[in-house]
């Protein structure tokens, strides 16, 4: 029994070692945390702990939020290529998409605090396009929701500070974009016909497509398009499927956190 006991406890310290040797930072703040499957949220500069922030996974209705040491419990279950957003006071919004890389590792997710300068438009996730897609489309499983229609629009207000400094619209995450490109990227299993990308609209002028699924991507916005002390719009269009129909068939996407840097 004694023999026993002491072999069980070499097994387990061997596999407790070895899962914080495979930790790794991520892009975006994202690293593997301690063995007991839970997860942590830390201030990217200070490596403290955030306590209180809300944690949520959209797709499948899930929210929790951090414990007095920035630990949080995740679902036995994540589809791969799902959405996960983390939301504190005072800090950036923050999302990550769990692909098979991240997948069931306890994760370290790492956000950074707002400035007088950041500008939170949006914290939803949203889906847009026509709710017609095949399962070969990209991340066609994980969609939950219905679109709201190929158009998605925000107003929001900026200062006149904004035009002294260069500003980016920041996508926090996205997901179902079925172009050639994302296809080369084996994000996609489409094989007949490929959609053009979304496109990306800052006060009705065009200034970016998003030509592949991912996190934290960032679009200059030109100051001249800014007006200051007044109503901003961001507008995001879904793109069209390229195969020739009797319809227009616009590529069902979702994303969310939309902010300003």
């Amino acid at each position: 029994m004694m023999k026993f006991s002491k072999l069980f406890y070499i097994i387990f310290v061997f596999i407790f070692s070895l899962s914080q040797v495979q930790a790794a930072i991520m892009q975006g703040g994202v690293s593997e945390n301690d063995f007991a499957k839970y997860n942590k949220v830390i201030d990217r500069n200070t490596k403290t702990p955030v306590t209180g922030a809300k944690i949520r996974i959209p797709q499948s209705g899930y929210t929790t939020y951090t414990d007095n040491s920035g630990k949080f419990a995740m679902p036995t279950y994540v589809p791969s290529n799902t959405i996960l957003s983390v939301e504190k006071e005072n800090y950036k919004p923050f999302s990550i998409t769990i692909t098979d890389k991240n997948n069931g590792k306890p994760l370290n997710l790492s956000i950074e605090k707002s400035d007088k300068f950041d500008i939170v438009i949006d914290t939803q996730i949203y889906h847009i396009g026509d709710n017609n897609y095949s399962m070969a489309s990209a991340n066609a499983t994980q969609f939950r929701s219905k679109a709201v229609g190929p158009v998605y629009r925000k107003n929001f207000y900026m200062p006149a500070t904004s035009k002294n400094r260069q500003n980016y619209l920041v996508i926090g995450s996205i997901i179902g974009i079925d172009t050639a490109l994302a296809r080369g990227m084996g994000q996609n299993s489409i094989t007949t016909s490929f959609a053009t990308p979304p496109s990306i609209f800052f006060n009705g002028q065009k200034i970016a497509e998003i030509q592949i699924n991912g996190d934290n991507q960032k679009i200059k916005i030109p100051s001249y398009l800014i007006k200051t002390n007044q109503k901003n719009e961001v507008k995001i269009m879904a793109g069209i499927n390229l195969q020739q129909t009797a319809y227009v068939d616009f590529d069902d996407i979702e994303f969310m956190n939309l902010n300003i840097e």
